[in-house]
């Protein structure tokens, strides 16, 4: 009588996102052992958007969570998966201010920023440059994005750049919105501003990226299927959200874009580091690399 064969073990991929409702409804099926993932178990590493962007320039985890801003410094190493965008669609990350400043006032004002590698930052450095405001490197200051508030409460910083969930409750807790990069974006080029997306170690081959890819987006299906499931999930990432707010975060965040990029986040994210790479902020790119 002949063995049966042993299965193979499941090589283990690090995947990097960060701990916010929208990530954490994208990866809640891979989370919870919802859906298959054949060959491959998946280690959750959660931290914030920067972060992750600095491990990416470092080549450490397989797949993660990225800024678009920062993924020219990390192109060489990694590829664009098509699925797990955040875009947003008129709307975006947010100036705001205890004060009623207006956009005049920005030269002048500290601007507290969640990292200098977020698109976040890089959105806020093509509208200065298309305003023509000129505002020394010394005014930004990086704070991680969930004490921005703070920041300026405490009076460290006279403005925020605020991304998450924050963009929901500036008003409720006293802040007035500057500017709205979202709604500038979609002004000027037409298109949804794109913000981060996931990408995968080059490395791997195109063979596992692929099916890798596959998983990560029967994940997002999978969420988008059954958001009343993941709700009990979600709370323990939605920070002064109560249910409605997380839902509707979630779905600002997490949408067509986010299961595939289609033609238009395509372009979106070309068109956005193009006008990067012009304006002398990030390094140029031929072509983007998607799997």
């Amino acid at each position: 009588m002949t063995a049966g064969r042993r299965p193979q073990p499941r090589a283990t991929i690090m995947l990097g996102h960060s701990p916010d409702p929208d990530d954490a409804f994208m990866f809640y099926a891979l989370a919870k052992e919802k859906i298959p993932t054949g060959a491959f178990r998946f280690k959750h590493i959660m931290q914030d958007i920067q972060t992750l962007n600095e491990r990416a320039r470092r080549c450490e985890l397989d797949v993660t969570a990225i800024s678009f801003h920062a993924y020219p410094y990390v192109a060489r190493d990694y590829a664009l998966l098509p699925c797990g965008a955040s875009m947003g669609d008129g709307y975006g990350p947010m100036l705001v201010s205890l004060k009623p400043f207006s956009l005049k006032d920005l030269p002048k004002l500290r601007i507290a920023i969640p990292g200098r590698l977020t698109s976040a930052f890089l959105a806020l450095q093509l509208f200065l440059k298309n305003s023509k405001f000129k505002i020394q490197n010394s005014k930004f200051m990086v704070v991680p994005f969930e004490q921005i508030f703070n920041a300026v409460r405490n009076g460290k910083a006279d403005v925020g750049l605020i991304i998450h969930e924050g963009q929901l409750t500036y008003a409720r807790d006293g802040f007035h919105l500057i500017l709205d990069l979202g709604v500038w974006w979609k002004g000027k080029t037409g298109l949804p501003l794109p913000l981060g997306g996931n990408v995968i170690r080059k490395s791997l081959g195109i063979k596992k990226s692929r099916a890798i890819s596959r998983i990560l987006s029967a994940s997002i299906r999978y969420g988008l299927d059954h958001l009343d499931e993941a709700m009990p999930y979600l709370k323990g990432y939605a920070r002064d959200l109560d249910d409605s707010l997380t839902r509707r975060f979630v779905k600002m965040y997490v949408n067509d874009y986010t299961v595939d990029y289609g033609p238009t986040g395509r372009e979106a994210i070309t068109e956005f580091l193009k006008q990067g790479a012009g304006a002398g902020l990030v390094p140029g790119i031929s072509k983007l690399e998607f799997i």
